[in-house]
């Protein structure tokens, strides 16, 4: 997934409002950028750091900016953006660099599904195989030396578990991919200490045979894309 038009560069000021951030250009000047994530953002703002920003050409945008890639003090990229990670996920099916999700003849996305009112993230089908149902999280939470999700507590995460552990009893293929969006994480974890019901709903998602997959992104200024396995520790 390669950035068209390239990105912009600015140094952050401050998040707020949850969907907005202040950045600093490079001539000085400030503008207000698209904040596109909802989460608590924990470990992934850090003020007088570089950041990078797309620009949209439509002209009904209030904010044309939206806000893609972060650095840390310590020099590691991360995808702010988590809207990518659903793209991420299929153009690596694509491509074959999921290795275990190869084989199907028809992606979808954004099917509903299950009985608590979801929108599968991506629908994998095939006469041979059957359907195979796969949430997409991104993971940006890096606490010593460990990634972890969610970063606050996750209701929404929480139903599609359970989701995904119903397809499972129905005889269809579920799988959990946290697509991670940190260059500093090499490896998952439930965040037991964030969101204890999740990382219990997690585990015993897992008992079901619900699949969990973790993928790194391979981030610079020009594009990302998943890369390779990592492990998911329950």
């Amino acid at each position: 997934m390669l950035f068209s038009p390239p990105l912009q560069q600015g140094t952050l000021i401050k998040r707020y409002k949850r969907f907005l951030a202040d950045i600093e250009l490079c001539d000085g000047s400030q503008i207000t950028i698209h904040c596109p994530n909802t989460g608590s953002m924990r470990n992934c703002l850090f003020p007088g750091e570089k950041v990078w920003f797309s620009t949209s050409d439509n002209p009904k945008r209030k904010y044309p900016n939206t806000w893609e890639l972060a650095q840390t003090d310590t020099g590691h990229l991360i995808g702010i953006n988590t809207g990518r990670a659903n793209a991420l996920a299929a153009e690596a099916i694509a491509d074959g660099v999921i290795t275990e999700l190869q084989g199907y003849s028809q992606l979808r996305r954004e099917v509903k599904y299950g009985n608590e009112n979801s929108r599968i993230d991506l629908l994998l089908e095939d006469a041979r195989l059957g359907r195979c149902y796969i949430e997409v999280k991104s993971c940006t939470l890096l606490e010593q030396q460990q990634g972890y999700f969610p970063d606050a507590v996750s209701t929404r995460g929480q139903k599609h578990l359970r989701e995904l552990i119903e397809m499972v009893h129905l005889g269809h293929r579920a799988i959990l991919l946290f697509v991670v969006q940190h260059s500093g994480i090499d490896r998952v974890s439930a965040a037991q200490h964030i969101d204890p019901d999740y990382a219990q709903l997690l585990f015993q998602a897992h008992q079901a045979g619900v699949e969990i997959l973790a993928y790194c992104t391979e981030m610079s200024t020009e594009g990302l894309h998943l890369a390779k396995s990592c492990p998911v520790s329950l």
